[in-house]
């Protein structure tokens, strides 16, 4: 299964590629539960469960009766799309070693496909597995994961790869064309998984923007972004994905226990079990926001103070030495 938190950079994805077929902002987030403040908020994080309502709901109002449109949503998603991560395989040697990194932390991408690298003596093929997502966005999510390979290889090389075959497992549609013009070659339908292949030597090329030291800091940034994500577990990891939904207004013990279906009475004693307050859940999911937006050199800590809850950034000072040992300024230091 795909993780439970995202960063809210696919929504605004989607809400551009609707917006663009005519489909309104609050079709897109009807039920979604997601804010307007959210959606301009490029740290926001959603739950994949916000982004299958928001998918679900664009399917709904999407008018044409033969239509492509994961085909054209995976053209949205740029290797900038998907941050550190993309960055990391931006600056990877060669297309082996991006899609070795690439699939070691897909966890951090958007991908609701399962991924798997199957390499042969002559071509090696990337597999996708869809039987976890819900029936009513398989299609869409499928088509989409697809094509999105293809705009982040291409953005790569500055050209299109050359694929020796693209197969679907599920039946041809009337009109294939847009197939072949995202593709470059005609598909197989009825195939007996879905996937892309590519020449074996095409693997080795190298990548026109690498620089290995660059893509060492990356690895080492996603490694710490998974490890942090794997970490999570019991109810409070729950409590912890619910904050982090929305940091600046931090919810109450009363509202998180309300969110989970319990009393806050009963949410305490699971967090005691489980060895932790709500209190420390919550300057944890400060902490770590915090942690990735001093990564970013024009914010200022006023305004680091301000995405993270904090409306006096002395509060944030104390609470980011508290935790971390070390004032914010301290800890940006050791970043360069």
């Amino acid at each position: 299964m795909w993780p439970t938190q995202r960063n809210i950079a696919s929504i605004r994805v989607l809400c551009q590629l609707a917006e663009d077929q005519g489909i309104s902002l609050a079709e897109c987030l009807r039920h979604t539960h997601i804010s307007i403040a959210q959606l301009n908020d490029a740290f926001a994080q959603v739950t994949a469960q916000q982004e299958l309502q928001l998918i679900e709901n664009i399917l709904a109002a999407y008018k044409a009766p033969d239509h492509h449109l994961g085909l054209e949503a995976g053209c949205y998603y740029h290797l900038n799309t998907f941050g550190i991560w993309g960055f990391a395989l931006v600056n990877s040697r060669t297309l082996r070693d991006a899609i070795n990194l690439g699939l070691r932390y897909l966890d951090l991408t958007f991908a609701f496909n399962q991924v798997h690298l199957q390499e042969n003596e002559d071509d090696i093929i990337l597999m996708l597995d869809d039987k976890a997502i819900p029936a009513s966005c398989r299609h869409f999510l499928l088509d989409r994961d697809m094509s999105s390979i293809m705009t982040m290889v291409e953005e790569l090389f500055n050209y299109r790869p050359p694929l020796k075959h693209v197969c679907f497992r599920y039946s041809a549609p009337k009109d294939i064309s847009i197939y072949q013009q995202i593709f470059g070659v005609t598909p197989e339908f009825n195939a007996p998984y879905h996937g892309v292949s590519f020449a074996k030597a095409f693997l080795e090329l190298p990548i026109p923007q690498s620089n290995p030291h660059t893509a060492a800091m990356c690895e080492a940034q996603c490694r710490e972004l998974l490890r942090r994500q794997q970490q999570r577990s019991g109810v409070a990891a729950k409590v912890r994905d619910f904050l982090l939904i929305q940091p600046q207004a931090m919810p109450s013990m009363e509202q998180v226990a309300s969110h989970l279906c319990m009393s806050s009475r009963t949410l305490r004693r699971h967090l005691t079990v489980e060895q932790v307050s709500y209190r420390l859940l919550a300057d944890e999911v400060r902490m770590t926001l915090a942690e990735e937006l001093l990564k970013i050199p024009s914010l200022t800590l006023e305004e680091i103070a301000i995405r993270v809850g904090y409306s006096e950034v002395s509060n944030f000072l104390h609470a980011f030495k508290r935790c971390k040992q070390q004032t914010p300024s301290q800890y940006r230091q050791t970043l360069c």
